[in-house]
Order: C-alpha cells, then sequence, then structure tokens
C-alpha cells in the first residue's frame, strides 16, 4: 500500500498512474489530471465560498493563486513522491508544470480510490488553503502596474536568489519601478512578487498621505 500525506491507498493502480508520464507510457496521468483539476477547482471554490464573504472577483483571485503551478508545484514536492515518479528518457526533469499537473491527477487518485469527502480533505490538508488572508496581497501586483501605467513607467521583478531544498525553496525577489526598489522572500516567487510590490505600494500610501 502506497501512502501519499495522509493518505493511505486501497488500490495502488491509481496512484502508480497518476505518477506516470506521457514519455513512460501511453497509460499515464493525464486523463486523471482532467478529472483531478475539475475536483480541485470545485473543493478550492467551495472552501472560500464557504469560509469567507469576499465578492465574486477575490473568490476568483483566491481560487486562482491555490490551483496556480506555483502553488501546486510546492504542494506536490511537500507530498515528497519524487521518488516515485516515472518518466521516459524524453523527459529530462519534473518541471513546475509537471509537478502542478501530477498533483491533480493525484487528486483524482485520492477521489476515485475513496469518494468526494475524503478527497476534500486531502486537498484541504495539503494545499496550505489556510492562508486566505492573502487577498490584499494577491491583488498588489495589479495595482503596482496601475500606478506605475498612470505615470508611465514601467515594473520589473528580478529573482535575486533562490535557496533551499526543491521540496521546500525559498526566493527572493526584487520589484522596482522608478526610484522605488523593495525586496521580499517567500516559498513561491509568485508570491515573493506580490510582497514586493505590496511593500512599494505601502510606501507610496505612507507619501500620499
Amino acid at each position: 500500500m502506497v501512502k501519499v500525506s495522509n493518505y493511505v491507498f486501497k488500490n495502488d493502480k491509481y496512484i502508480k498512474l497518476a505518477l506516470t508520464h506521457s514519455s513512460y507510457s501511453s497509460e499515464n496521468y493525464e486523463r486523471l489530471e482532467f478529472l483531478g483539476d475539475s475536483i480541485l477547482d470545485f473543493v478550492v471554490a467551495k472552501y472560500f465560498f464557504d469560509n469567507t464573504d469576499q465578492s465574486e472577483g477575490n473568490l476568483t483571485k483566491l481560487r486562482s493563486h491555490f490551483v496556480s503551478a506555483d502553488n501546486l508545484s510546492v504542494v506536490f514536492d511537500n507530498l515528497n513522491v519524487s521518488n516515485l515518479v516515472l518518466l521516459g528518457k524524453s523527459c529530462k526533469e519534473l518541471t513546475k508544470s509537471i509537478k502542478c499537473d501530477m498533483f491533480e491527477a493525484i487528486v483524482a487518485a485520492v477521489y476515485l480510490d475513496s469518494n468526494l469527502e475524503v478527497c476534500e480533505k486531502f486537498i484541504l490538508n495539503n494545499i496550505f488553503i489556510e492562508n486566505i488572508n492573502q487577498i490584499e496581497l494577491l491583488d498588489s501586483k495589479s495595482k503596482l502596474q496601475e500606478w506605475a501605467q498612470a505615470n508611465k513607467m514601467s515594473v520589473t521583478y528580478t529573482l535575486i536568489e533562490q535557496k533551499g531544498e526543491s521540496h521546500n525553496p525559498t526566493f527572493t525577489v526584487e520589484a522596482k519601478v522608478g526610484e522605488y526598489s523593495q525586496i521580499a522572500t517567500e516559498n513561491a516567487k509568485q508570491i515573493a512578487e506580490q510582497k514586493a510590490a505590496k511593500q512599494i505600494l505601502d510606501i507610496l500610501l505612507k507619501e500620499k498621505k
């Protein structure tokens, strides 16, 4: 029996298929990914609908972040199942996109091996979804871009450093617009960019006051 995070598979064929890339076999994760993507979207949307009173726009931003390749690739790494992945010779590495797809396939595998209720618990236990206080943060890049365009400037984001193991990386990013620049470090590059943008917006707000 294969154990993934807090779930033990009753039928290992599902998890084995979820971790088989198309470069290795014609029987691979792609159909599972299709199903898992839909389940993931539903569970995440339902969670935020039930647990927040946010507008449709903010709900969409929250869901988009938590089901993004940036986030799901980190979630995949934290499952510590890379050693079980089957790749063909034509596929040289586990890219962010493949990790994301395989996590979606794992979601479908858990569902087929159990039921929707168990699958929902698996998702919520692994996807860092408790960080729902990030709504303002997730909007920071678009707000800074709007300010930059209004002032005829451009915003740049530069990856300064990436550290740590593949299952627990940290990204240090610099955001810069005009004379303003800020640096932030997070476990996802996208969030580091948002955080740095938020820090610049905070400075602009103080100066406006």
